[in-house]
């Protein structure tokens, strides 16, 4: 038996005893486990072996949402569910067929449940699956337990010199990384990024890499704008104080950014950024909506905008992560803000992240130190 974070319902979730996961044919095991919740994440760390993983806050407050009350048409699993989708680990037995990774190489879980059989993914759009779901929500397990089996095409070798806690943050970057590849953002272009929670801060940081100009961040909480300004964001306005629309088009120059990035999911965000950006330009969607949000159509129509919708990441975004971490142009670990065991994920971690949120970014919780 193993201990593993289970998701029971709304404000409900348990430490359990389950059954360790066996390793079956083109599968691969992983020991310890990383944990994210919402606006906070939870890296989950070990002695020898770590795996990161992801709750969305929203679950927590308001119950199963995205993890299914009905089996999910692959992993046929519902609640309650083992949580966490952004890990990293150490490998502790692969199965039959697996000969390209070996026991005690560490590794970063890109953990997209998908068919293999819609026209989505035979288009390489896996993050599209009409029957898409995620490991740590979905059913196969998760990255908050000490053991966890994932299909070996989930797992991207992390390079000497990158640490597992590094490697754990690859999922929520990775997404950050894909937002930016499917936007038609050049070198120099200033861009506006709505929201500095991880999603938000990760979007400037890859920016930054990715050789963006002035880059503008609205964010109301103290914290936060903190942590904008010190991974890389040049302006960091209050929507409550500023006029985002009047001083992003003074920053640039009278004419409005080149792009924006919506990591808040906020009608009145949304609705300054679609008149702050330029004739011509960009509104990237990143964020997952709670309520049905409207768009000012004229406001695209006249000046000739766009609105693009992005979703997770597909194949060779966490290899990319991975080389740009490795080589220095993104440096993740400061995102880690904070330190709990196991026992500690719903007192020192939910709740912080509803009561605290200001003061933190990325949540580790070590599982068996």
């Amino acid at each position: 038996m193993m201990k593993a974070v289970r998701f029971h319902g709304q404000r409900d979730i348990r430490l359990e005893e389950v059954e360790v996961p066996k390793c079956g044919k083109g599968q691969v095991k992983h020991l310890r486990s990383v944990e994210y919740a919402g606006q906070v994440s939870f890296l989950t760390m070990g002695s020898s072996q770590h795996i990161l993983i992801m709750i969305d806050l929203h679950e927590y407050l308001g119950g199963a949402n995205i993890i299914p009350s009905t089996p999910h048409p692959i992993t046929k699993e519902k609640v309650p569910l083992t949580l966490g989708h952004e890990f990293s680990g150490v490998i502790e037995e692969v199965g039959e067929g697996v000969d390209d990774v070996k026991v005690g190489e560490r590794v970063a879980v890109q953990p997209i449940i998908y068919d293999g059989t819609c026209q989505a993914c035979k288009d390489g759009l896996i993050n599209c699956c009409d029957n898409n779901g995620f490991v740590g929500l979905s059913g196969w397990g998760g990255g908050l337990s000490e053991h966890v089996v994932v299909p070996r095409a989930a797992v991207y070798t992390i390079p000497e010199g990158v640490s597992l806690e590094a490697g754990a943050l690859v999922e929520p970057i990775a997404v950050a990384w894909h937002s930016i590849k499917v936007s038609p953002l050049k070198k120099g272009d200033t861009v506006l990024v709505l929201g500095g929670g991880p999603i938000g801060l990760a979007v400037i940081q890859c920016l930054k890499a990715k050789g963006a100009g002035k880059i503008i961040a609205s964010e109301i909480a103290p914290g936060r704008k903190e942590f904008a300004k010190r991974f890389g964001a040049d302006y960091v306005l209050d929507p409550t104080t500023d006029d985002i629309v009047a001083r992003v088009k003074e920053i640039c120059g009278g004419i409005g950014a080149d792009l924006a990035f919506d990591a808040a999911g906020v009608q009145a965000g949304l609705n300054q950024a679609l008149k702050a950006i330029r004739a011509q330009g960009t509104l990237v969607n990143i964020a997952v909506w709670e309520k049905p949000a409207q768009l000012q159509m004229n406001d695209l129509l006249f000046r000739e905008r766009k609105y693009v919708g992005v979703t997770t990441y597909v194949e060779g975004d966490f290899r990319e992560v991975l080389d740009a971490i490795a080589s220095g142009e993104l440096k993740p670990e400061p995102m880690i803000t904070r330190k709990i065991q196991m026992d500690e994920i719903e007192e020192k971690g939910f709740k912080a992240l509803i009561e605290e949120k200001d003061k933190h970014v990325k949540v580790l919780v070590e599982v068996n130190p």
